[in-house]
């Protein structure tokens, strides 16, 4: 039996670093994603509280759009959430990722490449999901935007 430790010391530790570098900088996209979901999750619940309050004084139709731009927040916190989840599960194979990429670089186990191949694929197709759920929140939240007709005043000008 071969000590390992002198099989590390041989490996080319500096290649082991640039091969991990790759998915160390999706990482960091993940993380700046993160930042971006948890900041749409804050401002969509701060609406939420607003509207809460909102619903209690209002009546008649004003009260059904508040009931109706409730339950999009609802739906709108869900998919965020969701987009969050994805995210860091996707953050957590990528760490896995380059666990492997460092295992298989410093013990040269060619064994280890088609589990490095299978963590990027899983990785990618969450991130993937990921940004279809935040896409999904998105096109709530721009048709929840859109003002109303009643607040556009009708000209006799057309040419707008």
């Amino acid at each position: 039996m071969t000590p390992v430790l002198p099989q590390i010391a041989n490996a080319d530790i500096v290649a082991v670093l640039q091969t991990a570098m790759a998915p160390a900088f999706l990482l960091v996209g993940l993380g700046a994603m993160l930042n971006i979901f948890t900041g749409r999750l804050a401002r969509i619940i701060d609406r939420s509280r607003v509207m809460q309050d909102r619903f209690k004084e209002t009546t008649g139709e004003e009260h059904a759009l508040c009931v109706n731009e409730l339950r999009d927040l609802q739906l709108r916190i869900k998919y965020v959430n969701s987009a969050i989840y994805l995210s860091v599960v996707s953050a957590i194979v990528v760490c896995i990722l380059i666990g492997l990429l460092f295992a298989m670089g410093l013990t040269g186990n060619p064994v280890l490449a088609q589990s490095v191949a299978v963590a990027f694929i899983i990785a990618v197709i969450l991130l993937s999901l990921a940004l279809i759920q935040f896409f999904r929140e998105v096109r709530i939240g721009i048709r929840d935007f859109m003002i109303r007709e009643e607040y556009l005043e009708k000209t006799d000008n057309n040419d707008r």
